[in-house]
């Protein structure tokens, strides 16, 4: 029976040894770096000795906190290979909340930074913590030390599909993160259906510009390049002239809604710049359909949206061919199943918004030591609660109208704010809007429109509201307008709407 740790099913896959795996353009921090796939799997072998050296056993949860290196990617696949659970972690994570993951993950070992080392060190053993070491952003540190005198050879632990490979925690917008529980055959059979459904060839070369601390970047992007055994074009921060002067050599670059605003706003992006390439793909956030419509007028290309989450990896995707409409993301991947359903779970015919439910090979083991909120999130058929509220069409294009939490209920009514959102990014003079309801004396809650500004002169409050009228029902209409210079956003570019309404939550109490 074949074995099916993630890192095997990976490396099957791997090209011919003196093939290009990474190449690092120079930077401020780094010189140039080139890296084969003999001499990662080489170097990954390395780190899978060095993990036992330090007693990691399978199933021991490994936290890393570090930049995003090459050397990283090593590690995270030797944590795989030895049959450990890895656990990336954002590196803007403060001390305070590293105490909480590794009270919650309980890790053998930790890598952090060298600044961070000291006081990680010091929490550790509170948490039984075995060994804390280092990384930095060069891949330099007392475990690349460690892992530097280690032969390049390493057995493989065996894993089956439903042993957990990595716990990524979820971003904790209400109470404390919880640990997603992801298995060897989740990714693997996520990665597959996206390298079929994109279209993964010979040739492609990926331009990565993501982190590696969350599902997009870690999954979606690198591990598809890794098994289709594709170069990558390695950028550890999203520089924009790198990117510039990287895309005439790459096929495909995944990003978020925020890398393509920023990429229009250089003079240099047009159809020649990106003649070479085959497909842009966004997610993690909502994609503008203002956007989506520039970029194509600029260079041609139709940027392919998707959707997915931590605990379900990628579930719907549009077409590589065929119509890729904006605002929607596209149909199930093979082998997911997508509904709508009521509050009740009664499932609902296309054209109505309600919960969105997904199954399939993709979906999460549970929450880290967490059963209770495992079994709240499911349904009794299978089904995962995803907390996102949706609309399928009649031909099963699925659209997401926003989060269940953020839903508006004025005056005992629903409100959806990508619905108010989609009339106001569309008025000239508005770069781009959040919607939120916050309290109100009379109705509950009330709508207040957050916005930063576009090109052009940005209409009043009185004439937004106006205009709003005579498109919305009365209720939908934003009774406040409000003007920022940026939306706050997290590390994947979600718009934190939570931050929002705790800034604005008095803003109806003299009322």
């Amino acid at each position: 029976m074949p074995n099916e740790n993630l890192y095997d099913i990976l490396a099957r896959r791997f090209p011919e040894s003196d093939a290009l795996a990474f190449d690092q353009p120079a930077t401020a921090d780094a010189p140039a770096f080139r890296m084969t796939y003999a001499e990662l799997v080489g170097l990954t072998n390395q780190y899978a000795n060095a993990l036992r050296n330090l007693g990691v056993q399978p199933g021991d949860r490994v936290s890393i906190q570090v930049e995003k290196s090459i050397a990283n990617v090593a590690l995270f696949l030797a944590v795989l290979k030895i049959g450990a659970i890895g656990n990336p972690l954002n590196t803007a994570y403060t001390l305070a909340e590293m105490a909480y993951f590794m009270s919650d993950a309980e890790p053998s070992l930790v890598v952090v930074p060298p600044d961070k080392h000291e006081p990680i060190r010091q929490m550790a053993g509170e948490y039984g913590v075995k060994a804390v070491e280092t990384l930095d952003s060069a891949g330099q540190g007392s475990l690349a030390d460690k892992a530097d005198v280690e032969p390049t050879e390493a057995g493989t632990e065996p894993r089956s599909a439903d042993d957990t490979a990595c716990i990524i925690y979820t971003s904790g917008t209400t109470g404390q993160p919880k640990g997603a529980m992801i298995t060897h055959g989740n990714v693997s059979t996520n990665i597959h259906a996206l390298w079929e459904v994109w279209h993964f060839q010979p040739g492609d070369v990926l331009l990565h510009i993501l982190p590696i601390y969350h599902v997009h970047g870690l999954f979606v992007a690198m591990g598809t390049a890794l098994y289709n055994g594709s170069p990558m074009i390695w950028l550890p921060k999203p520089d924009f002239d790198q990117i510039i002067a990287a895309l005439p050599r790459a096929t495909v670059m995944m990003g978020v809604p925020t890398h393509y605003t920023r990429l229009l706003e250089r003079p240099e992006l047009n159809r020649e710049l990106t003649a070479h390439m085959r497909l842009f793909t966004a997610g993690s956030a909502p994609l503008l359909a203002a956007t989506h419509e520039a970029f194509e007028a600029r260079t041609g290309h139709k940027i392919l949206e998707r959707y997915g989450m931590t605990e379900a990896g990628m579930i719907c995707s549009n077409p590589y061919d065929g119509e890729r409409i904006p605002g929607t993301v596209g149909y199930p991947l093979p082998g997911v199943s997508v509904r709508v359903t009521d509050k009740d779970g009664h499932v609902l015919p296309a054209g109505e918004i309600g919960m969105v439910e997904v199954k399939g090979p993709n979906i999460f083991k549970g929450y880290w030591r967490r059963p209770q909120k495992t079994a709240e999130e499911f349904r009794a058929d299978g089904f995962f609660i995803t907390g996102d509220q949706g609309v399928l069409s009649e031909d099963g294009r699925l659209s997401i109208v926003g989060r269940e939490k953020d839903m508006i209920i004025s005056g005992g009514l629903n409100i959806y704010p990508k619905e108010v959102e989609r009339e106001l990014d569309g008025l000239e003079g508005i770069g781009e809007s959040a919607v939120i309801g916050v309290p109100h004396p009379d109705f509950g809650e009330g709508v207040v429109a957050v916005a930063t500004r576009g090109e052009g002169t940005p209409p009043s409050e009185a004439d937004i509201i106006g205009t709003l009228a005579a498109r919305l029902a009365k209720f939908k209409v934003p009774k406040r307008v409000i003007f920022v210079d940026v939306l706050p956003r997290n590390a994947m570019g979600k718009v934190q709407k939570n931050e929002l309404r705790d800034q604005y939550a008095e803003l109806f109490s003299g009322e």
